[in-house]
């Protein structure tokens, strides 16, 4: 199916997208923020994820829908970027009601980028709060930046410097569904030692770099490539679509984008990594019943495949000594 115009997660009515990047810490947070509270869920495939209010994505859950979801770096200790995206929503004042207060709904995911070279010395309080709450307000409709930016800016793979990446699709009923996720894998997004993504199948055009598929993949090519025995990573994203879903059909959803990073990672969902994806509905179009689930579904799996090669196509490396070379450092931005 076609990409939508953009070719990213804006390409889905009523919502933004906002980036804070430090590139001195070497990490940073990006937002997705809703027009309206959205319908949302999630699931976690990896075996070490960290994460705010996912539970509460669970179909058996009380709470139906979301205001913002959080991507972030920083460990565990970015999980305070959300409390500054909450600091934000609760003075416009958006969050669900509990009397007379209104409490923000901020599902947040984070990766693991301490060991990336960045200066992680912050002193007694880690900044990522501050950065959520920047990211909040730089939150805008349109065009945004992929590669080394917000939750992406610290994001290494196996072999080549990680990132954040966008893709969208739209349905043969006129439905529009995107990904948007931050590439920080145990394994590899590419095939052997080559430039050959393994999302290649799924390009539309020349969206990361038009290379195709390689020729032969050899046993050594499917051979496991991984950061370390000692490393934790974690891939973390969400995929969105204007068709109204209910929580149930989005966790569904959500299980789909999993095969899609199945399908671009090699390998995926490893005891240390923390792979986590969110969906969500802005449920600005009408659903038409099961056969519209099913499509989604499978588009759902296609952009998020298309989104991680993105991520690490669009990447640059930090600006540090030994810094993880990008994909582009070896073999630019495409191949004849």
């Amino acid at each position: 199916m076609p990409h939508a115009p953009l070719n990213l997660l804006t390409d889905v009515a009523g919502l933004s997208v906002g980036h804070a990047t430090d590139l001195t810490l070497g990490s940073g947070v990006t937002v997705i923020l809703f027009d309206e509270a959205a319908t949302a869920s999630g699931t976690v495939l990896g075996g070490a994820p960290g994460g705010r209010d996912v539970s509460l994505l669970d179909p058996s859950m009380t709470v139906q829908q979301v205001d913002a979801f959080v991507l972030s770096g920083g460990s565990a200790f970015g999980l305070d970027a959300a409390g500054g995206v909450q600091s934000g929503l609760r003075a416009a004042g958006r969050g669900f009601a509990v009397g007379p207060m209104r409490v923000p709904i901020v599902p947040q995911a984070i990766l693991m980028d301490l060991l990336n070279g960045g200066n992680k010395d912050w002193g007694l309080h880690a900044p990522y709060r501050d950065l959520g709450y920047q990211a909040f307000f730089n939150a805008e409709k349109g065009v945004f930046p992929l590669g080394t930016v917000g939750a992406g800016t610290g994001a290494t793979t196996a072999n080549f410097k990680g990132g954040l990446g966008s893709a969208s699709a739209v349905s043969s009923a006129g439905h529009t569904i995107a990904a948007l996720v931050a590439v920080n894998a145990m394994g590899s997004v590419v095939v052997g030692d080559g430039p050959h993504f393994w999302a290649a199948p799924f390009e539309e055009g020349d969206e990361f770099g038009g290379l195709g598929q390689p020729g032969n993949v050899s046993a050594e090519d499917r051979a496991m490539r991984i950061k370390g025995l000692r490393l934790t990573a974690t891939t973390i994203g969400a995929v969105v679509t204007d068709c109204a879903l209910s929580k149930a059909e989005l966790h569904r959803l959500s299980l789909s984008a999993h095969d899609g990073l199945a399908r671009a990672v090699l390998p995926a969902h490893l005891p240390m990594d923390g792979d986590t994806l969110f969906s969500a509905s802005t449920a600005k179009r009408p659903s038409n019943g099961l056969a519209d689930l099913l499509e989604l579904c499978h588009l759902a799996t296609l952009v998020m495949a298309r989104a991680i090669a993105r991520g690490v196509y669009e990447a640059v490396a930090l600006p540090y000594p030994d810094a993880q070379p990008a994909w582009r450092d070896r073999w630019g931005r495409s191949l004849p």
